[in-house]
């Protein structure tokens, strides 16, 4: 596995098929790759949701729609690939979890953010602690809570506010990463991810 091309390999799991081609059998994950390569025979880790952070051997590799030796970042972030893996992994297997490099990525329930509100025209509102929130993290949508903090009682719109988010399901986060909330049905703001807690 190579940790070129931006890091170590990374790939958003977007959607899970049942794969039966050239004598491979098993389970086809396609989505984005956002960093690093990946090549038949490497081990990747299922991060996220009920995934348990299994670690799997790849089967095969497709870009394009194609098989192929290899696939990665290397066309720019957000290539789209395929990669095969063992029937047995099927049922843990779900759109929002990451294939990763073993050891590279970890799965939070809570992580702090700097969040920003949208400005009321745009669908921004006053948010306050323990609202219910849709937070969006690459391709998984998970029920979360916010908590304000440094003494903040309430982030109104067009207003930035350090926030602590609690997750209803362990999801991929990593720091830096950028993520949308929606409240009542309606996008209300984005943030950039400042710290993790398990």
């Amino acid at each position: 596995m190579s940790e070129g091309l931006t890091g170590p390999f990374l790939m958003v799991v977007e959607d899970v098929f049942r794969h039966a081609s050239r004598g491979v059998r098993g389970v086809r994950v396609t989505g984005q790759v956002e960093r690093g390569r990946v090549r038949a025979g490497d081990d990747v880790e299922v991060v996220g949701f009920g995934g348990g952070a299994a670690t799997v051997p790849v089967l095969a590799v497709e870009a394009g729609g194609l098989r192929a030796a290899e696939a990665g970042a290397g066309a720019g972030a957000g290539t789209n690939a395929g990669v095969v893996l063992p029937e047995a992994v099927a049922g843990a297997l779900e759109r929002g979890q990451v294939l990763a490099e073993p050891g590279t990525v970890g799965a939070h329930r809570h992580f702090f953010a700097d969040l920003d509100v949208l400005a009321a025209d745009q669908g921004g509102v006053e948010l306050r602690d323990g609202e219910p929130l849709a937070v969006y993290l690459r391709a998984a949508t998970v029920t979360g809570t916010m908590a304000l903090l440094k003494g903040t009682e309430v982030l109104r719109p067009l207003h930035q506010g350090s926030v602590a988010v609690a997750l209803e399901h362990p999801v991929p986060v990593e720091l830096g990463q950028r993520f949308a909330v929606r409240h009542a049905g309606r996008a209300v703001g984005s943030g950039t991810v400042t710290g993790l807690s398990r």
